[in-house]
């Protein structure tokens, strides 16, 4: 058997690479640079959601725990890091809620929690005030279906490409715009009759 396994995040390595100027960069590294890239994002998301500073760290931090554990799983091929990133955020939301709801395991969580730095708190108490006008805007969405809803968000708030919104949300391209177009149509005629 060879030594040189051929995985995702070697791939993604090895396209990273330049020729003749720096040696390639190893997976933790390529997790890094998704990381950076990523991070502001999915706190943006957490924040619309989430009025507790600790509970967006602590959504945030999960989402890249989920992450890192199945990095070595993500094909570049199938969409961005952040089409898969919000994939997973999508899920760890959806626990955090259905956790929430029941009452389960709320003692684990609490214990669980790090508490954080006054800096930390303000910094995300900031991020959460600056994603008040996000959540407003959510709002107004209410009357929408919550798949169309997720739609909208993902594509027009967050910025991935329609193809790459559907692989996050685990449907097909086709349902996925009729579900855009649908969102958009209604949010106009709303807003025609609020004129």
């Amino acid at each position: 058997m060879s030594a040189d396994i051929t995985t995702p995040a070697t791939t993604i390595a090895a396209r990273a690479a330049v020729p003749g100027k720096r040696a390639r960069c190893t997976p933790l590294e390529e997790f890094e640079r998704i990381y950076l890239r990523n991070v502001d994002a999915l706190m943006g998301y957490f924040a619309r959601r989430c009025g507790d500073p600790h509970t967006v760290a602590d959504l945030t931090s999960e989402t890249f725990v989920r992450a890192v554990d199945g990095f070595s799983r993500f094909d570049p091929r199938r969409g961005s890091d952040r089409a898969w990133l919000f994939g997973i955020a999508g899920h760890v939301f959806a626990r955090h809620c259905e956790q929430s709801a029941s009452g389960r395991n709320a003692v684990a969580r609490l214990g669980g929690r790090r508490t954080l730095d006054a800096d930390e708190i303000e910094e995300l108490t900031e991020r959460i005030d600056s994603e008040r006008d996000g959540a407003a805007l959510m709002r107004r969405y209410e009357r929408l279906p919550e798949v169309e809803r997720g739609a909208i968000e993902l594509v027009d708030l967050e910025g991935l490409a329609p193809k790459e919104a559907a692989r996050a949300l685990g449907v097909s391209g086709v349902a996925f715009r009729k579900r855009l177009s649908r969102a958009r149509a209604r949010l106009r005629k709303d807003h025609e009759g609020n004129d």
